[in-house]
């Protein structure tokens, strides 16, 4: 009797157990839409987000788009048709979505923008990113301070690279970064010899490096055959690592042509091997690990009829409404403190590295 009595015991811990799992499961399904995988950061807020939706409870429907904007639409179009209660979307093109989140709302779907704003649309609750200005901020402050313009130095010669006009953040970076900068331009310690300023002169379409790369080929053989480059604002690792190959190309780096100080974003593993090899300067790391429980704690808000926590109601309007936004903070990396900010935290191993 003692035996039937422990093995009715255990069936009944089996069955409380196997009724919680379906329990958290029908949580609903959380559908993330993510722009690319030629970025390593972009993976990397995906597979963040999955393990701690999984671990929440939901269903997690995560697609990557590869850059290309009828395929995340599509991939949006199925999540909706498929029930999921929340979209977490990474958009390609921010201006591109007012229809399908159209669809998403009338069935009652929640909509968080990740990372990058989604414009022209009223169907979006909540973003969740990092403060994109201060980003721009941070490049700048770097080039100032390794040049030691604060010091009196100078003239020294700068040219500037952004990232895609399609992607709200780009302006940030742009705008944070010339609120720096300008000041020495104005004074002459800062020289563009190109004469190229603003985002419709040195965009970068879809972040491509290899755009980035043939523009820098076009401004050293125009501008630079008797100048030196000091300093490349570059808001992207993609971007920087193009950069790089061309400024080589011509010599930089090498036969005491020294290599200019060169920014960066996202901490990706070639550019920290870039900035130990002394050709990078510095990255700004963004921690998608906090980026991701920012995002799934918002979830679980909307879900549960409370407001999500947010620290900025006034800067993101996206020409519809102002979108509430939990924005977090960028750091700087550089050789200096890369170990202590990437591998003791354990965002990457020091054998990733080296």
């Amino acid at each position: 009797m003692k035996r039937i009595n422990a093995i009715m015991a255990g069936l009944a811990v089996c069955l409380l157990l196997l009724t919680g799992q379906a329990q958290a499961q029908n949580k609903g399904l959380v559908g993330i839409s993510m722009p690319t995988k030629s970025s390593a950061r972009w993976i990397a807020d995906g597979d963040n987000m999955r393990k701690i939706f999984l671990a929440k409870g939901y269903g997690v429907d995560l697609q990557y788009a590869e850059d290309d904007i009828p395929n995340q639409l599509a991939q949006i179009e199925n999540m909706v048709t498929k029930g999921a209660k929340v979209l977490v979307i990474a958009a390609i093109d921010g201006t591109t979505l007012s229809d399908v989140l159209q669809q998403a709302h009338a069935s009652g779907i929640k909509v968080i923008a990740y990372d990058r704003l989604i414009r022209n649309t009223p169907n979006v609750d909540d973003y969740a990113t990092f403060d994109n200005f201060q980003v721009g901020v941070l490049q700048a402050g770097y080039i100032v301070k390794a040049l030691g313009l604060d010091e009196g130095k100078g003239p020294f010669n700068i040219e500037l690279f952004g990232g895609s006009p399609d992607d709200n953040n780009a302006f940030f970076f742009y705008n944070g970064a010339m609120s720096v900068l300008k000041p020495y331009m104005d004074s002459g310690k800062l020289v563009v010899p190109s004469g190229q300023l603003g985002m419709e002169k040195v965009s970068t379409l879809r972040w491509d490096g290899a755009v980035a790369q043939a523009r820098m080929d076009n401004l050293l053989s125009a501008y630079y055959s008797d100048k030196h480059v000091d300093a490349v604002l570059s808001p992207y690792d993609g971007l920087s690592i193009g950069i790089i190959s061309s400024l080589k190309g011509v010599g930089y780096g090498s036969n005491g042509l020294k290599m200019p100080v060169i920014t960066g974003q996202d901490a990706e593993i070639p550019s920290i091997k870039s900035i130990l090899a002394g050709e990078q300067t510095s990255t700004i790391f963004k921690d998608t690990r906090e980026l991701a429980k920012v995002t799934a704690d918002m979830v679980d808000a909307l879900l549960n009829g409370r407001q999500p926590q947010v620290n900025d109601t006034k800067t993101y309007d996206n020409g519809k409404k102002i979108v509430p936004a939990y924005l977090l903070k960028p750091v700087v990396v550089d050789k200096t403190n890369w170990k202590h900010v990437l591998v003791d935290s354990g965002y990457y191993t020091e054998k990733q590295i080296h």
